[in-house]
């Protein structure tokens, strides 16, 4: 029953959004329907967003840790971010377009020679004012700790291609971190599936850490550092106990 009346919310949140989205594109506006649509469907999963700590009033590239596909859905929805997605997403069926509605710049990390066109990319979605957010892990976690940083995209900031300010930011799902993430060899439908199952509300809190100039930064393996240096730091302060919930259907 849970999970019928939180896939019915998620439609009903799409299908209220998707008309206005659509006018506007017509109308070639920048739509704020994505935004608003990502808000719409944390809440219809049973979701609440906390903030703590202060996000940059200008122009921001957001480096996060990397959960739950959840993740997308609390930040985008926070911050009107387009996000840094490998490509496969990109064929999955709905889900790719809808990320495509957002901006989402797709990656392909398996093939070292389009690094030189991915930064291209990358370089063109900055020039607006869209905030751009990278998970620079390159994949979800147990949600213990970080993974290494991989630095290759952030070679963007140096010097990026207007002024921004980069923000580490902790995605923080406090004692039901366990439960939620999204790793190993889970299939995506499965998480999907256990997770909107889930009893009770989810309260995650999106803790936003000092930013920094990139010019201030030798190379982006500094960038990538510092970054880190502040998540890891925010996660030990902040970690609460739990246990790793094995998957369940």
């Amino acid at each position: 029953m849970r999970r019928t009346v939180r896939i019915a919310a998620l439609v009903a949140s799409l299908l209220a959004c998707l008309l206005p989205h659509l006018l506007w594109k017509l109308a070639r506006r920048q739509s704020p329907w994505p935004r608003r649509f990502l808000a719409l469907a944390t809440r219809a999963i049973g979701v609440r967003v906390e903030i703590a700590g202060q996000p940059h009033d200008g122009d921001m590239f957001l480096l996060a840790n990397h959960v739950s596909w959840i993740d997308i859905l609390v930040l985008g929805g926070a911050t009107g971010a387009a996000f840094v997605a490998h490509d496969g997403i990109a064929r999955w069926p709905v889900v790719g377009w809808l990320a495509a509605q957002n901006n989402t710049l797709f990656v392909a990390r398996e093939r070292r020679g389009a690094l030189s066109h991915q930064l291209d990319a990358l370089r063109a979605a900055m020039q607006g004012h869209q905030p751009v957010a990278l998970f620079p892990e390159g994949t979800t976690s147990d949600g213990n700790g970080l993974l290494p940083f991989k630095p290759s995209l952030l070679a963007v900031l140096l010097p990026p291609p207007r002024a921004v300010l980069i923000q580490p930011v902790h995605i923080d799902y406090g004692a039901a971190t366990g439960e939620i993430a999204w790793h190993g060899d889970e299939p995506a439908g499965t998480n999907a599936w256990r997770v909107l199952g889930r009893k009770g509300p989810l309260v995650v809190t999106l803790r936003f850490l000092s930013p920094f100039d990139p010019a201030t930064c030798a190379d982006r393996k500094v960038i990538a550092a510092t970054a880190r240096d502040r998540i890891a730091a925010s996660i030990a302060l902040h970690q609460r106990p739990f246990a790793y919930a094995p998957p369940s259907i």
